[in-house]
């Protein structure tokens, strides 16, 4: 009859489907899958756009084209086993060694609020080498004082210049005159030890990065009163957030001599802590905490470019997982005053050159 569903299967829905319970829950299966495609669809932009977005945070200076060969060679590869096979260990087969350079940058308003000063220019007031074992199990750090005279080699310029070589200069003026470049040009001419990698981080990034985890618990052994770094604590135990640890960081006057290997020490301290911070988070296994801490860290380095994207970062991480703190050894490059400047210091040899050539 006219007006009448003729559909033998009983009424439909004009497109062949049953509007029965079976129909209804094909329907719901059709929308569970699109929305499930769609979710998966957000999910897979979301992660392409953090590790987009986290890779563009970094910059980086191609240290190895503008330095060429003219370079100590790099450590030596762990021989292979009485097979000839290389070892099953995932674990890198060679030591390695990266310049970490703390810089008062001078440009940003976060950089000059903190102490960077008046912009145009920058420092490196903090310079360490990390010296990392070939099974990353071990780790020492080696501090470098600002204040030491040292040979600064003729370094190349992004214009196509040269600087002139200088002798009887402070350490951290080749970061003035020359840059990344020219920082790692003059640690390698002063050690004779390959610098692998190169990661700088300025007055800002390290606030921030103490504030993403959560700030960072230090032991003063004696009062600290800083007109230059505003820091006044009492000797104790204190958790600091990013500001005042980065205070810390830059305390050199009414402790010890006042010298910078004062500072040195507080430095020091303040790498032990952080690490120890680091191993007692949870930022593997909460993923909003460690996009917030790696968002912080990238955003706020300069490397070379062996470490400039996110998985290469990752992948140095990973080597490190069995990386205990009290597997981590601070030293400082044995320096004494220069007879000719007792507010400079020079290596003393042949202590300095014994140290280099462990790290080798």
């Amino acid at each position: 009859m006219a007006g009448l569903d003729t559909n033998e299967n009983g009424p439909g829905n004009g497109d062949g489907e049953k509007a029965g319970p079976g129909g209804r829950r094909s329907t719901l299966l059709k929308a569970a899958g699109l929305t499930l495609a769609g979710a998966l669809v957000l999910g897979v932009a979301a992660a392409g756009w953090v590790y987009w977005h986290l890779n563009d945070n970094i910059t980086s200076v191609d240290i190895n084209s503008a330095l060429g060969d003219d370079r100590p060679p790099r450590a030596l590869t762990t021989p292979t086993d009485a097979a000839g096979s290389a070892s099953a260990s995932p674990v890198p087969s060679r030591a390695l060694n990266i310049l970490v350079l703390g810089s008062d940058s001078r440009t940003g308003a976060e950089n000059q609020k903190l102490g960077g000063g008046p912009s145009g220019g920058a420092r490196s007031d903090t310079a360490m080498v990390v010296h990392l074992d070939a099974g990353r199990t071990e780790a020492t750090v080696v501090s470098i004082p600002r204040d030491t005279l040292v040979t600064r080699p003729s370094c190349p310029l992004e214009d196509g210049g040269e600087t002139a070589e200088r002798q009887g200069v402070m350490f951290n003026t080749a970061y003035s005159v020359g840059g990344p470049v020219c920082a790692v040009k003059t640690v390698e001419t002063l050690t004779d030890v390959r610098m692998d990698h190169y990661v700088e981080l300025d007055f800002a990034g390290f606030a921030k990065l103490v504030d993403a985890l959560g700030g960072v618990t230090v032991t003063t052994e004696e009062d600290i009163d800083d007109e230059d770094s505003h820091l006044t604590l009492e000797a104790g135990t204190h958790h600091l957030d990013g500001e005042q640890a980065l205070a810390l960081a830059r305390t050199r006057h009414g402790i010890g001599d006042g010298s910078d290997l004062g500072r040195i020490e507080l430095q020091q301290q303040l790498v032990t802590a952080l690490l120890t911070q680091v191993s007692g988070t949870s930022l593997l296994s909460d993923p909003a905490e460690l996009y917030r801490v790696a968002d912080t860290v990238t955003g706020s380095l300069t490397t070379d470019t062996g470490l400039d994207s996110l998985g290469e970062l990752i992948g140095l991480g990973e080597s490190l997982r069995d990386l205990e703190p009290q597997n981590v050894t601070t030293v400082t490059m044995p320096v004494v005053p220069a007879p000719w400047d007792g507010n400079r210091v020079v290596a003393e040899e042949p202590e300095a050159t014994k140290l280099w050539e462990s790290l080798r």
